[in-house]
């Protein structure tokens, strides 16, 4: 037998409504502006670091939209905080390159001279088939017509096409 759902649950009343539609846009409109403001690399492919702070945002937005306790203005400063937390890693991550590296991964070489590199496979988690994807994304019709295949630190594969 299914619980009976409160009517509560289903329609708290056209207040929550109208502050979701004057809420929402203004929200949006606001992390536009932020997102521009701060520059492409906020909206660059993502790197782990990247993904955080795209899942925060996102996070974030949601809160202010559907949050009654939640001030937009209380809202905007923490979306602005985080682009502004982005901004300053890949800011810092430019300016030193130790930093750099502590924040992001090394581009992990899976293939070498047309021949899969198993052991650094494995580590990625990555399958040949997704190696003769790659292979055949850059033109080639296998694997061992490539120099070389990277995972890079996005996530993406790169092929280098035999000269």
């Amino acid at each position: 037998m299914p619980f009976p759902l409160p009517a509560q649950a289903l329609f708290d009343g056209w207040s929550g409504v109208w502050r979701v539609l004057v809420i929402a846009p203004a929200a949006y409109a606001a992390l536009v502006l932020i997102l521009r403001a701060s520059g492409k690399r906020t909206l660059s492919k993502l790197n782990a670091f990247d993904l955080v702070i795209t899942i925060a945002i996102g996070s974030t937005l949601a809160s202010i939209i559907t949050s009654k306790s939640l001030a937009l203005v209380e809202g905007l400063v923490a979306l602005g905080l985080l682009v502004a937390m982005q901004y300053a890693v890949t800011a810092a991550s430019v300016r030193f390159q130790s930093f750099n590296r502590l924040i992001k991964a090394e581009p992990a070489l899976l293939l070498r001279d047309g021949r899969m590199l198993p052991r650094a496979m494995r580590r990625a988690r990555i399958t040949e088939g997704e190696i003769e994807a790659a292979a055949r994304a850059a033109g080639a019709a296998r694997s061992d017509e490539l120099e070389a295949v990277f995972l890079e630190t996005d996530g993406s594969l790169s092929a280098v096409r035999r000269a």
